[in-house]
């Protein structure tokens, strides 16, 4: 199953989601992510919790959906509110789509402690929600099935 996250900026979220994925070596999944107006760097946080988690930051970078033409995503998943509203390009037009809805962990402002527990909070839920996915993937799901099995993951 390919898996195209998107969050608007692609920077955080998204991020996080897509080395989540690739992370949990399923041999079944793979993801990638992407931003309708990426702002061109990952946010350092985003590395950094990532590596305390022992998840590969390698490869990872803030880049535009246009790049996704050819990817031919079976799933797009928004993972941030913004996005979720946006029209996805016409190529996407097969690929099933759901909203993953995610608090920005970046756009935290308290001290440090505070950040690392908005970062690894974000995470935990990640995992959790890739974990789910992993056996949602082993399922030989019709296209609503899989788009309702996914959309109920979104909301845990």
């Amino acid at each position: 199953m390919k898996i195209l996250y998107i969050c608007t900026h692609n920077r955080c979220r998204s991020i996080l989601c897509e080395a989540i994925t690739n992370g949990s070596n399923t041999p079944n999944l793979e993801a990638r992510s992407a931003g309708s107006s990426p702002v061109g760097e990952v946010h350092p946080l985003s590395l950094k919790y990532l590596e305390e988690r022992s998840y590969s930051t390698e490869g990872l970078r803030s880049q535009s959906w246009d790049e996704f033409e050819d990817y031919k995503a079976d799933v797009v998943i928004t993972v941030c509110d913004s996005a979720a509203g946006e029209a996805c390009p016409v190529y996407f037009g097969q690929s099933i789509k759901v909203h993953w809805g995610l608090a920005d962990p970046s756009k935290l402002t308290g001290s440090e402690d505070e950040k690392a527990a908005a970062f690894n909070n974000t995470i935990d839920i990640i995992e959790a929600r890739v974990k789910a996915l992993t056996s949602v993937a082993e399922k030989d799901l019709s296209g609503e099935e899989l788009k309702t099995a996914l959309a109920e993951l979104g909301a845990k």
